[in-house]
C-alpha cells in the first residue's frame, strides 16, 4: 500500500502500531545492554516511556474520531517505510549501533508525522501530528543531553571500555588464537615437506591439508571450550566460526606461493609471508592485547623461527 493511499483512520492506525513497535525495540534494547551497559539502558528505558506516551494520546484521538476497533497496519505494509530488524534476534548489539539506530528510528517518526499532518484535515488530530512531529525532534536532543550528561559522569567512557573489552574477548581473542595456530603450527609440516620432496605441487597439497585440517580442529576446540555465559566471550558458535577461518586464513598465507612451479621462488615468497604474518600477529597482540611490541615481536618471532627449524631439519633430515 502507498502512504498517499492512506485515509485518516489508516493514518492513526499506523502511527499507534508503530509507537507501540518503537517502544519495543527501545525496551529489547535496554534488556540486552542493562548488564554491561546500564548507561545507555536508562536513556532506552526513558525513550520507551516517551514512545508509550504517545501512543496513548494517538490511541485516543483514535478512538473518540473512529471507535474502539483500531485495524493492524504496520510500517512494513506501507510503501516508503524503512524496515527494521527485528530487536529480539540482536542480542550482542553494542551501545553505538543501538543508538544509531534509535536516532533514526527518531527521524524517519519524525517525517512520518510532519506528513501525516499534512494530510488530515481535522484540526485536533493535525494539531496532535504536529506536536509528535515536534517531540520526535526534540527526543533526538535530549537523547543527546543525555549522552552529554552520562558522559560527564563518566558513564559513557565506562561503558566505551566495557565494549572494547567485549569485542576483544569475542572477536580478536578467538581470531588472533587462530591466525597464530594456522601460521605458525603449519610450518613444520608445509616446509617439512618442501624440503623433503622439493615439489612444489606435493607441498602445496600439504600446506592445504595442514591449513584446512588445523581450521577445522581449532574451530571446534574454541566452540566448545566455553559456552560464554559467565566469561562474556559470546555466541561459542561464532567464536568458533572466526578462530576457525583465521586458523585455515593463516596457514593458507604461506601455504598459496607454492601454487607457483619454480621451488626456490616458491620457498622464497613463502618464507616472506611467514615474516609478514608474524609482523601481523605481534601488531595485533600490541594494539588490542596490551602486550609491548618488543615482547610480542619476540615471542612470536621466536614461536615461529623454532617451528620452521623443526620443519626444515626434518624435511632435509
Amino acid at each position: 500500500m502507498k502512504f498517499s493511499d492512506l485515509n485518516e483512520r489508516q493514518l492513526l492506525a499506523l502511527a499507534i502500531s508503530a509507537e507501540e513497535e518503537d517502544s519495543r525495540i527501545y525496551r529489547d534494547f535496554a534488556d540486552t545492554l542493562r548488564g554491561d551497559f546500564p548507561a545507555t539502558a536508562e536513556l532506552f528505558d526513558k525513550m520507551a516511556q516517551e514512545e508509550d506516551g504517545h501512543r496513548h494520546r494517538l490511541t485516543e484521538l483514535y478512538q473518540r474520531k473512529f471507535g474502539e476497533h483500531i485495524p493492524l497496519i504496520r510500517r512494513q505494509d506501507v510503501k516508503g517505510f524503512l524496515v527494521h530488524r527485528p530487536s529480539w534476534i540482536t542480542r550482542n548489539i553494542r551501545p553505538e549501533k543501538a543508538r544509531q539506530e534509535a536516532a533514526l528510528m527518531e527521524i524517519q517518526s519524525r517525517r512520518f508525522y510532519e506528513a501525516a499532518a499534512r494530510r488530515t484535515t481535522e484540526a485536533a488530530a493535525r494539531q496532535l501530528l504536529n506536536d509528535l512531529a515536534q517531540e520526535e525532534q526534540r527526543h533526538e536532543h535530549a537523547a543527546e543531553e543525555i549522552n552529554h550528561q552520562q558522559a560527564a559522569a563518566g558513564e559513557l567512557a565506562l561503558e566505551r571500555e566495557a565494549s572494547r573489552r567485549f569485542f576483544v574477548l569475542r572477536f580478536v581473542q578467538p581470531g588472533l588464537a587462530g591466525l597464530m595456530d594456522g601460521s605458525v603450527s603449519t610450518l613444520a609440516p608445509l616446509f617439512a615437506a618442501a624440503f623433503a620432496t622439493s615439489s612444489t605441487l606435493a607441498t602445496f597439497k600439504v600446506g592445504l591439508a595442514a591449513a584446512v585440517g588445523a581450521g577445522i580442529s581449532m574451530g571446534f576446540a574454541e566452540a566448545l571450550s566455553d559456552d560464554g555465559k559467565l566469561s562474556g566471550r559470546g555466541t561459542p558458535w561464532l567464536r568458533g566460526l572466526i578462530c576457525g577461518l583465521m586458523t585455515t586464513i593463516g596457514g593458507l598465507g604461506h601455504t598459496l606461493p607454492y601454487l607457483i612451479p619454480h621451488f626456490h621462488i616458491a620457498t622464497n615468497i613463502a618464507i616472506a609471508v611467514v615474516a609478514v604474518e608474524l609482523a601481523v600477529i605481534a601488531w595485533i597482540r600490541k594494539h588490542y592485547m596490551d602486550t609491548a611490541l618488543v615482547s610480542a615481536i619476540f615471542q612470536v618471532v621466536v614461536g615461529g623461527v623454532l617451528v620452521f627449524i623443526a620443519g626444515w631439519v626434518i624435511g632435509s633430515g
